[in-house]
């Protein structure tokens, strides 16, 4: 059985749920507009290695959904304070779409704070000439076959129907996550120019069937 932690920790002014386990060098894992909250089983194999630290982001989950949060500079504020009050000097980061684009944010301001950097197919760039999805287009139905390659899966999760505390939480990621990439979509004109500052060792992992 997996075993970790799963608490609630007051950063300033605001509680956020936190999702921890294993030993090591510690590894904070970013998650996407899909939310947190679940011990996934990549989390698990990586805690035979590190210690792994994943948060549901301000805004996100059973987190506070906090007044002062308008972009997601604010959200790379919020972690230098929690790497702070967690007393980490150094983490491994990693981001996985949305919060890939979070890690690289963070990574050209707080290079120094990392172990290294891993972007799990990021948003916050744009590329001209590529084609992107829009997931604030799609319906629930398009956005749940477009985000999983095995489409099987896909199947199963839409026979599930959601329970009102988890449709609620639904909206809330959602809302959260227009406030962060609505406009522009999903990146930061300004990001592209700052990551000749990153000089940790790097990682960028990119799926062949990714549809967004």
């Amino acid at each position: 059985m997996p075993d970790y932690r799963d608490e609630f920790i007051q950063i300033g002014t605001t509680r956020v749920r936190v999702l921890s386990g294993g030993n090591g060098e510690p590894l904070l894992f970013l998650h996407g507009a899909g939310g947190g909250g679940i011990w996934h089983p990549f989390m698990e194999e990586l805690s035979k290695n590190y210690r792994v630290i994943a948060p549901e982001h301000p805004g996100f989950g059973l987190s506070d959904d906090p007044e002062w949060l308008e972009d997601i500079s604010d959200w790379v504020l919020f972690y230098i304070d929690f790497l702070n009050e967690l007393g980490l000097e150094k983490v491994h980061l990693v981001g996985h779409s949305m919060g890939g684009w979070l890690a690289a944010e963070f990574a050209v301001v707080y290079c120094d704070r990392l172990l290294s950097l891993t972007l799990v197919s990021a948003a916050g760039i744009y590329v001209p000439n590529v084609p992107t999805g829009d997931p604030f287009l799609w319906n629930a139905e398009e956005r749940i076959r477009n985000v999983y390659y095995d489409q099987q899966l896909a199947e199963q999760l839409l026979n599930i129907q959601p329970t009102s505390e988890q449709i609620e939480i639904m909206v809330k990621n959602q809302e959260t996550t227009a406030k962060i990439a609505w406009n522009p979509r999903w990146f930061n004109p300004k990001l592209q120019k700052r990551l000749s500052r990153i000089h940790v060792p790097t990682l960028v992992v990119w799926g062949e069937q990714d549809r967004i």
